[in-house]
């Protein structure tokens, strides 16, 4: 894609904590349509990376250019309007419904004492049409399920109205089929143009919707690239320490896909 089209790029940052390092010159870049899938075990710096690219966590050296911009140029409401957050699924302290806490997506474009306008209650209708959720729209939040939760997070995310949205491990803890929902609706957001970031425990996904992946490992060892260049045998079992096979199926189109076969057998580098 054309440079006019990244929307974030991580260039040669490194990152961590009380002047250590924990990833170093780690390199990135998300454009329009493109759906990076940030992989790796407990433990090897993806939370840390995740702050690093939100601006949460300083820098100790690179750049990260969010639609061009330099982020540390950016205040939180402008980097807001550029870039959208959904967290893991969490508890809010009151029960709100899932309208009101899709409008909280608006904050940044509303002044401070401002409520929500007209125009912003149509965008949310939209929004939740666009998710497929309509039909949860006056329940309350904290009355759904799991899936049902993760996607009203991304609903407002997307009230933010920005190309860019990064989700963190945004199938965690959903059961199979709330996986896949998730994943379509991701796959379809990205598909409309938008570029999108999101951590995942499972390899299987950045086949599934991936086009770009970052695979992080014990060793510091950084891997980012496609997802075909990344997501390998030889690359899994360094990161991950087991036995991995990478193999290719047929769906109902006979498109052929490719998962991920682990090996319950003791990995030869394994500590």
């Amino acid at each position: 894609m054309s440079e006019k089209n990244v929307l974030l790029q991580a260039t040669n940052i490194t990152c961590g904590y009380d002047g250590k390092s924990i990833l170093e010159a780690v390199n990135l870049d998300v454009s329009a349509g493109d759906i990076t899938c940030l992989l790796g075990p407990n433990g090897v710096g993806k939370t840390t990376l995740f702050k690093a690219l939100l601006g949460f966590l300083p820098l100790m050296s690179g750049k990260v250019e969010i639609a061009g911009r330099n982020r540390v140029e950016l205040n939180r409401r402008k980097q807001a309007k550029l870039l959208a957050y959904a967290p893991q699924i969490h508890v809010p302290p009151f029960s709100f419904s899932v309208l009101d806490v899709v409008l909280t997506g608006r904050a940044p474009h509303l002044g401070v004492f401002a409520s929500p306008t007209k125009d912003d209650y149509t965008l949310a209708d939209r929004v939740l049409e666009e998710l497929e959720i309509t039909k949860l729209r006056d329940r309350i939040y904290t009355e759904l399920s799991g899936g049902e939760a993760q996607m009203v997070l991304i609903a407002r995310a997307l009230m933010q109205d920005t190309s860019l949205l990064i989700l963190d491990e945004p199938t965690a803890a959903l059961d199979f089929g709330n996986q896949v929902h998730v994943l379509r609706r991701i796959k379809a957001l990205a598909e409309d143009g938008r570029g999108i970031v999101m951590t995942t425990h499972n390899p299987d996904h950045a086949f599934l919707v991936g086009t770009k992946a970052v695979l992080l490992s014990h060793a510091k060892e950084v891997k980012s690239g496609t997802v075909e260049d990344v997501v390998t045998e030889k690359n899994l079992e360094a990161a991950y320490g087991i036995d991995v096979h990478v193999v290719e199926a047929q769906d109902e189109t006979g498109m052929t896909i490719k998962t991920c076969v682990p090996s319950l057998a003791e990995h030869a580098d394994v500590v």
